[in-house]
């Protein structure tokens, strides 16, 4: 495997994973919204993510990752009666979102791991790169 393709395969891996600590901010940041129907209400979103199989230059298999989309909760959202609220329908329910704050922290820790893990791997290599120049150095 070169060093490129560590760099290719770990960079894909940290792409995707921004992406998910997107979502996760934008659900977030949207946990207690309430809107007046069912449509106008926000529906938390999760990162679809496939595998991108790719063969190296000498031939050893890798795979990469990659974000198909971003899709929509379809969980119903929270209905609650709260005539006083100033976005009550006439029936006097609101409806709150979808997120789950204590799955987004999770998600959020889950990223943030893979994302680091990947960064390592790429420091590792660029360390690597560096030794392998060092190498014909005289003292």
């Amino acid at each position: 495997m070169s060093f490129s393709s560590i760099y290719e395969i770990a960079g894909s891996a940290m792409t995707a994973q921004t992406i998910r600590l997107n979502t996760v901010a934008s659900n977030m940041a949207n946990a207690d919204v309430v809107a007046g129907s069912d449509a106008e209400g926000y529906h938390a979103k999760r990162p679809v993510f496939s595998t991108v199989m790719m063969d190296l230059d000498n031939g050893t298999p890798g795979a990469k990752v990659k974000v198909d989309s971003v899709v929509e909760s379809d969980e119903p959202l929270h209905r609650r009666y709260e005539p006083n609220h100033p976005k009550a329908d006439k029936e006097g329910y609101v409806f709150y979102s979808t997120v789950n704050v204590v799955e987004e922290m999770a998600d959020m820790m889950a990223a943030s791991r893979s994302f680091e893990t990947n960064v390592d791997v790429m420091t590792r290599a660029r360390s690597m790169q560096q030794s392998i120049l060092r190498l014909g150095q005289t003292s």
